[in-house]
């Protein structure tokens, strides 16, 4: 995937273009803090999606036959909070056998565990072969995208974006970004937009062709078809965050830029194997075991420590579970 080093700099250019130049999480740019300086994710939350991965892993490792060494490839792994939790939480036996790696434009963060190996670079080439579990948590929403608008004679056109964020429309939509908004976007009235999840799809299958055994597993904020109906995204979904606010989308690398992932496009560009349809991460996480029910209030009384932990892991899964939230994003697996 291009990191937009040759993209211009500067002047309307495509939205692809311009986020990529950005260089948002670029070592040495604005973003060198990474996604948690500017939003919470699932990650951050506490150790209850940490807990029900092992979960997903244990299968993984059943079904490999319990291999000597057992990948767990964390891509987009930010300040490697993901793989951290793992190792802290897995049994001796199962963090004895984990070759724990992340993936991300950021370098090694400081006071990681030595047992995780780090890759500094872009991922999917930067992603190594993989035997056991490939994580993409909130990583396909970063990758830049085209966005197009339908106009009035019922063409797709390009939208341009300058680097303080002002819009205008240019050309015709190139024949890829016209044929994947055609099959995976229809319903547009003229004037809506559409974000062009081509690049994001090539990115995932790239991601899974490096898995010769396991699962992977995308986990971001999204939507399917059946949700995009005519104006419910009329005006978009590329949004910027930074230091825990919206703020105004500007391709200038002083906010980190999302947009929703087309969840059931990136689940028809996988390789062989089996690709299950995108499912909520609240009945993801529910099917793992995940409860928000409270304790029980007589361990209070006998072990106030225990009823205060199990409370605190109470309110974490509550967090993740939410519809409203977290328990809203997409959990998109692929077993090979």
């Amino acid at each position: 995937m291009a990191d937009g080093r040759d993209a211009p700099r500067s002047g309307p250019r495509p939205w692809s273009q311009a986020w990529a130049s950005a260089r948002s999480f670029w070592p040495d740019g604005p973003g060198r803090a990474g996604p948690a300086a500017h939003f919470r994710t699932a990650t951050h939350v506490g150790p209850v999606l940490a807990r029900a991965l092992l979960v997903l892993l244990r299968e993984v490792d059943a079904r490999l036959g319990r291999p000597p060494s057992l990948d767990v490839v964390d891509v987009g792994a930010g300040g490697g909070e993901l793989l951290a939790a793992l190792l802290h939480e897995a049994d001796d036996e199962l963090a004895g056998r984990l070759r724990l790696v992340g993936v991300d434009l950021l370098p090694r963060p400081d006071g990681l565990d030595d047992r995780i190996v780090w890759i500094e670079g872009e991922a999917p080439e930067a992603v190594p072969a993989v035997h056991g579990l490939l994580v993409a948590h909130e990583w396909l929403d970063e990758l830049p995208v085209d966005v197009v608008v339908l106009d009035d004679d019922g063409a797709l056109r390009t939208v341009l974006v300058d680097d303080d964020g002002t819009e205008s429309v240019g050309g015709p939509a190139s024949d890829e970004a016209a044929q994947w908004t055609r099959t995976w976007w229809d319903g547009l009235a003229p004037g809506d937009r559409a974000e062009v999840g081509a690049a994001r799809d090539e990115a995932w299958r790239a991601c899974v062709a490096r898995l010769s055994a396991g699962t992977a597993l995308a986990v971001d904020y999204g939507h399917v078809r059946a949700e995009r109906e005519p104006g419910r995204y009329a005006a978009g979904t590329v949004a910027g965050y930074r230091d825990g606010s919206v703020v105004p989308p500007r391709p200038d690398g002083s906010v980190n830029l999302t947009a929703h992932v087309a969840m059931d496009s990136a689940a028809a560009h996988g390789l062989a194997g089996t690709a299950y349809p995108p499912v909520r991460q609240r009945d993801a996480l529910l099917a793992l075991g995940v409860s928000a029910a409270l304790p029980d209030l007589a361990l209070a009384r006998t072990d106030p420590d225990a009823y205060a932990d199990a409370l605190a892991l109470a309110s974490q899964a509550s967090e993740l579970l939410d519809p409203a939230g977290l328990g809203a994003f997409w959990w998109l697996r692929h077993d090979v």
